[in-house]
């Protein structure tokens, strides 16, 4: 899928964060930026946040990375907040055979991070709340530009209050979740190629590089009726488990044993993301699309 996009940010303002009861770290705000291949090609960024209070004391450190790949305009977008023991990360891909791929996304990403300030709970509930934010933010401005009309979006997020953590998705972006360094779930893909491997007409194994795979059976953008979030229960963390957020730039040409090789051969979300990296760079495919990624960590 031509799928592209740039990760934009804006500030929290301060009457969500006053909501939320904390200052809270947006973005990479709390971070450094790593050094990259090239300048203004790549970027990657690290932050964390520790509970100040209660009996139990939970760490998330994350970092995340954004590529253009070879394409010229990058219609991925990110955003991540962290404070202690609560953090919202989400990741929306941009359809590149849409118009204004790049500014559904955008749009995706930053009106799921308004929901979130506005409910913060780690519920099912409160995760449809966002990302329903999110598709209505697209559908609102398709009205208001008609040239943007058929612009869509992927997404995949995920909400976390201590151990408690949910996430939500549309489209194949994914997520993964790792546990002593083996995977052990992962979001499916609404997609031609998956609904083929679902009814066991093609082997999971062939959903990569299927003629179809860039064919989407939901995104962001496609109307209310037509709007069907996949919403995980609540799943319940432990130290040491690792998420990893994508679009499908990454998660196409990376495998997942790859991806489980570099996350027990790190020592930080910021290594993880640059292995992951040099699989994409050392591919030299003339034909990379945008890749993102945030890889979540949890510490005790």
């Amino acid at each position: 899928m031509e799928n592209a996009a740039a990760a934009t940010g804006a500030s929290t303002d301060a009457s969500a964060r006053k909501r939320l009861g904390f200052p809270g770290t947006e973005e990479g705000g709390c971070g450094q930026r790593a050094p990259g291949p090239g300048a203004g090609e790549s970027s990657t960024a690290a932050h964390g946040g520790r509970a100040s209070a209660g009996i139990e004391t939970i760490v998330f450190l994350t970092a995340k990375l954004t590529d253009l790949g070879s394409r010229r305009v990058n219609e991925d977008a990110l955003r991540v907040f962290v404070h202690g023991a609560r953090g919202c990360w989400i990741v929306a891909d941009g359809l590149g055979g849409h118009h204004g791929g790049e500014i559904a996304s955008s749009l995706a990403v930053e009106a799921a991070l308004a929901s979130f300030q506005f409910n913060p709970d780690c519920t099912p509930e409160a995760m449809r709340e966002h990302l329903i934010a999110a598709n209505q933010a697209i559908v609102e401005r398709q009205r208001i530009a008609k040239d943007l009309s058929v612009m869509r979006s992927t997404v995949v997020a995920m909400i976390a209050c201590e151990s408690s953590c949910v996430w939500g998705h549309v489209g194949d972006s994914r997520l993964y979740h790792f546990r002593d360094g083996r995977l052990i779930a992962h979001t499916r893909d609404h997609s031609v190629p998956q609904a083929l491997a679902d009814a066991g007409e093609i082997g999971v194994e062939h959903v990569r590089g299927h003629e179809d795979r860039n064919s989407l059976l939901r995104s962001l953008g496609s109307g209310d009726k037509e709007f069907k979030p996949d919403i995980s229960p609540i799943i319940h963390s432990r130290p040491g488990d690792a998420f990893l957020l994508c679009s499908d730039g990454l998660w196409e040409p990376v495998v997942e044993q790859q991806i489980e090789l570099e996350l027990r051969a790190s020592r930080s979300p910021e290594e993880w993301l640059e292995r992951l990296q040099i699989h994409l760079r050392q591919a030299a495919d003339p034909e990379q699309d945008n890749y993102t990624a945030v890889a979540v960590w949890r510490q005790a």
